[in-house]
């Protein structure tokens, strides 16, 4: 009896598991040229562009946020925490939507893209 317990309390937890993972959790990221047809709450990913101006948290951080390839870009005030490594030319990604043409932060959403150890090295440094 406690077998047949114990299995079926691992079955139900498999099944929530399953579900709670396909089921809506993955947002896509859309770039600032994916924005205009965007409706509700989205992820944005892009490159911060500088200057960084205001304050996180009293009336927003407002910067700019380019496309990783390409020109497109629009305007970003957040409120919130701001991840350490926080700067220009930083790829992040954050929560909000789109209110007249300025990308509005969801608070505490930014999060910033690490540098990684394992790109390749430009051709400049490898001279």
């Amino acid at each position: 009896m406690r077998l047949v317990v114990a299995l079926s309390v691992a079955m139900v937890l498999a099944v929530f598991l399953l579900y709670t993972s396909f089921a809506g959790g993955a947002t896509d990221s859309l770039r600032p040229s994916q924005l205009a047809g965007a409706q509700g709450e989205v992820q944005l990913a892009g490159v911060v562009v500088g200057p960084v101006e205001g304050d996180a948290r009293g009336a927003g951080l407002t910067f700019t946020l380019r496309d990783f390839d390409g020109p497109a870009s629009v305007p970003v005030v957040y409120t919130g925490s701001v991840p350490d490594l926080f700067a220009a030319d930083r790829h992040v990604y954050l929560q909000g939507e789109l209110r007249d043409g300025v990308f509005v932060g969801v608070k505490d959403s930014l999060v910033t893209k690490c540098p990684s150890k394992y790109a390749p090295k430009s051709d400049d440094a490898a001279g």
